[in-house]
């Protein structure tokens, strides 16, 4: 695996819809994991906590509904995420990138088993960086 950059999309209940539409556009493997699979209960527990779809090397497509209590706004729908097996080119690129801005998850090994941080960057633009797990 090497390092991609993709969006990831934000919706407000309709991820699912959404991300079929585009595989049904653009074909590729979806992939997709509710809230009820990481152990949230509840009317948001068959929402998409995240959502894959791999078209073809260098072609994916991300996205999820809005967690829990947080509020989609239209304009901050969309993230760039940057992930692969890179690590030290990853972290590098995360301190960069939140350098002067706001990390809002510190980079750290995540329930899924990858290291996953997330920042806003100094003009407001927010990343995702995953760094794939050994088991990835």
């Amino acid at each position: 695996m090497t390092n991609y950059l993709s969006p990831y999309l934000h919706f407000d209940g309709t991820a699912r819809e959404a991300m079929t539409f585009y595989q049904s556009v653009l074909g590729g493997d979806l992939q997709l994991m509710t809230f009820g699979e990481m152990g949230m209960e509840g009317e948001h527990a068959t929402r998409i906590m995240h959502g894959a779809l791999t078209v073809r090397d260098g072609v994916v497509v991300m996205g999820a509904d809005e967690p829990p209590g947080e509020t989609l706004v239209h304009g901050n729908d969309c993230t760039l995420a940057l992930a692969g097996d890179d690590a030290d080119e990853l972290r590098t690129w995360f301190a960069g990138l939140s350098e002067g801005g706001e990390v809002h998850v510190p980079l750290s090994k995540q329930m899924w088993g990858d290291e996953f941080g997330q920042a806003a960057d100094k003009y407001g633009v927010t990343w995702m960086v995953n760094i794939a797990g050994e088991s990835a």
